[in-house]
């Protein structure tokens, strides 16, 4: 108990109820551990939390790309089970987990609004679909990048891209199958 004591002193951890901020000498660590304890979209039940409040502007980016929008509703519970504030540890942001680079050369201005940022996935899930011609590469593109599916001539052998390949086409079949 006294080394916990004495790391948590070092860290700088406050026992108080209710959330406190984290510290800035651990960095992103403390959010990246309160987002592991929330329900994850692998674990959330049905479509994701809150797909209701996004089936309009996920059916309007369907309809300007022509990619499913169960597919895009799959895609969006699997980046961030439609959390339009989530951030990853790289950098991404919103609904469909947009890099900021990938977000610019797509012309969304910003990557921050849930319409502008899943036009723009839907946009880049468009390339990658015309570009692979097949749903689980366009995912690996999607997730690891096209260079990386390319060189490897398919979906690479990443543990957490095949793993997010089959995470979204299990939620969309989930989807397919609610109806």
């Amino acid at each position: 108990m006294a080394r916990i004591a004495e790391i948590e002193a070092r860290l700088g951890v406050v026992h108080a109820a209710g959330p406190q901020p984290a510290s800035p000498r651990i960095g992103g660590f403390a959010q990246a551990l309160d987002a592991a304890q929330r329900p994850s979209a692998a674990s959330s039940s049905g479509t994701g939390r809150g797909s209701a409040a996004f089936d309009a502007i996920i059916r309007d980016a369907a309809q300007a790309t022509g990619v499913s929008a169960d597919l895009l509703h799959a895609v969006v519970r699997a980046e961030s089970d439609y959390d339009p504030a989530c951030r990853s540890h790289a950098g991404a942001m919103g609904l469909m987990q947009l890099m900021p680079g990938t977000a610019r050369s797509l012309g969304v201005g910003d990557p921050w609004d849930p319409a502008q940022n899943v036009l723009g996935g839907a946009r880049y899930l468009r390339e990658q679909l015309d570009r692979f011609g097949d749903v689980g590469l366009a995912l690996a593109a999607y997730n690891a990048g096209p260079g990386a599916v390319g060189r490897y001539g398919g979906v690479p052998p990443y543990a957490e891209t095949q793993h997010y390949v089959k995470r979204v086409q299990q939620y969309l079949q989930e989807r397919v199958s609610a109806r």
